[in-house]
Order: C-alpha cells, then sequence, then structure tokens
C-alpha cells in the first residue's frame, strides 16, 4: 500500500511529496518532486534509510530522493540472502516497478557495495554512483572502539545486543564518528529492529564482497562517474584509503577534515552541497547550492 503523508493534493507532480511504501521486501521512503531527477539512497550495515535524514531536505528540492531500508534493517523484513548482489537485485526489482529514468545511486560505508553490486547487476539502471566512506578493501578497516567489538563480536556481542539501551546505541554511533552526533529517536528504534544475527551476515557478506574484488577494482570496470566522500578523522576505515579510488576513471575524491564515519550527520551542509554538485555536473548543468 502506497501511503502519501503531505498536505498537498498528490495529483500535482510538480510538488514537493512525502511518501512511504513497503515494496518488494524494503521499507521505502520517497521525498521531493517525482517529476524531478531520481536519487537514490542507500544505508550501511546496521543502520537504516533514516540516517541520510539531515541531507534530505536539500537533495529534495532538487531530486526525487529515494531511500530504501536494506532487507532486515530498519523497518524492512529479514530476507533469504544477505549477499551483495543479493541486495542489489532487490533494489532492481524495486526501480524497476517505479519506472524511473536511471538513477544517481549513493551508498554510505556498506551500502556504497550495494550501489556498486547494483551498476554491476543492472547498468541501465544507474547514470553515476556516489560512495560515503565506503572502505574500498578489507585490509583498510581499522581497529574498531571496545564498544563497537563488545557489542558485534562473540562471545559478548550475542548476549549484550538484545540488551543494548538506547543511550548504549548513542555510544556506540557516536564512537564511529569525530564529532558528536545527536541520533533521533525514530534513527535509534531502527537500529534497535535489526538483530544480531542479521547484522553478523551482513558484515560477512560484505567482507567477502571487497575479498573478491576490491570496490575500486569493480568501479574501474564500469562506465559511470564517480564521487568518492571520505571523512579525514574516519575511525572506522582508514582515511587515506580514499585515495585508492583515484585509479577509477571518472572518480573524483573528496576528504571532509575533522569528520568521521558519518559525514551526513556530522557536516549535513557539505555532504549535501558535494552530492548537488556531484549530481547537476552529470547532467550539464552548473552545480547547485543546498
Amino acid at each position: 500500500m502506497y501511503k502519501t503523508d503531505t498536505h498537498r493534493p498528490p495529483h500535482h507532480p510538480s510538488m514537493s511529496e512525502h511518501s512511504v511504501e513497503l515494496s518488494h521486501g524494503m521499507h521505502v521512503v520517497h521525498d521531493g518532486p517525482r517529476q524531478a531527477p531520481p536519487l537514490l539512497l542507500i544505508h550501511g550495515s546496521g543502520a537504516s534509510g533514516g540516517f541520510w535524514g539531515p541531507v534530505v531536505p536539500a537533495l529534495a528540492r532538487h531530486h526525487h530522493v529515494i531511500r530504501v531500508d536494506l532487507p532486515g534493517c530498519g523497518q524492512s523484513p529479514p530476507a533469504a540472502s544477505y549477499d551483495v548482489p543479493a541486495q542489489a537485485g532487490q533494489v532492481a526489482a524495486l526501480l524497476d516497478g517505479l519506472g524511473l529514468p536511471p538513477v544517481v545511486a549513493v551508498g554510505h560505508s556498506s551500502g556504497g557495495y550495494a550501489a556498486t553490486a547494483l551498476a554491476e547487476l543492472r547498468p541501465d539502471l544507474v547514470r553515476s554512483l556516489a560512495l560515503i566512506s565506503s572502505g574500498p578493501r578489507l585490509d583498510a578497516l581499522l581497529p574498531q572502539p571496545l564498544l563497537l567489538r563488545a557489542l558485534m563480536a562473540p562471545p559478548l556481542g550475542p548476549l549484550l545486543w538484545p540488551r543494548r539501551s538506547d543511550a548504549t546505541i548513542r555510544r556506540g554511533i557516536n564512537a564511529t564518528c569525530a564529532r558528536p552526533v545527536d541520533l533521533p529517536d525514530d534513527v535509534v528504534a531502527d537500529i534497535r529492529n535489526i538483530t544480531y544475527r542479521a547484522l553478523r551476515t551482513l558484515l560477512r557478506r560484505n567482507a567477502a564482497y571487497i575479498t573478491e574484488r576490491s570496490v575500486p577494482a569493480r568501479l574501474a570496470a564500469l562506465e559511470v562517474p564517480v564521487l568518492v566522500i571520505f571523512g579525514a578523522a574516519d575511525p572506522r576505515w582508514e582515511p587515506s584509503s580514499a585515495r585508492q579510488y583515484e585509479v577509477v576513471p571518472n572518480a573524483r575524491v573528496e576528504l571532509l577534515p575533522g569528520v568521521g564515519h558519518l559525514p551526513m550527520f556530522e557536516e549535513p551542509g557539505a555532504t549535501g552541497t558535494l552530492l548537488l554538485g556531484f549530481t547537476a555536473t552529470g547532467v550539464d548543468a552548473a552545480p547547485v547550492t543546498p
């Protein structure tokens, strides 16, 4: 069921709309004018589409913004497979059903792997790719903060995960940031929804995807423009590893000073401006400001 949450008549496609649906096994949120160029936002492991919240208002002024909760995350039900290509296949089915022109696909962290896999699987659906805080290969992964190791790995993880308080969830997310961020309650609730088993499976499948072939190598085989945004103080992935993407033709790498793993929350203005500039140049227009 497609539910429209707007005070404006839904039959005016030129007007900005907000709506929510469950489609192809995923919770999907739409923002912005439906006739505007489509912009797909894919979150990382254990997160949800709510993580894009701070940048959506700026993006939705120029785009039909589509946020998905990947299977087993946020408000989406579990899936039979959490392999990265399988996730990309579900996103492709969603886009086919929407009947949209090729999208700009933006992925945060491991969401960048799903976006890359989507372009590999269905190049006809992807006009360009933007990856935010997406580690290029497994050896770029840094030793994780103690709290995250305790929550996400045996032997304590299975015991602690179902007992997490909201405060613990917020501390865990802030451990990945260089600047304090204030997570909204609905985003915390989305994080709580993911099970320990689903998260562990997602992490293993993501590692397998970039072990099989690095992300820069995968992107180099694709003929699409690429934007890479990395926090220069990312505690999850070695920030200098972002330079590995420079081998990709048509790739642009941007490092944000003093920013950690969540540029959308830590520096939403700069992140939104970079994304809008990238999407505008992809349609032969001057970069726009949020």
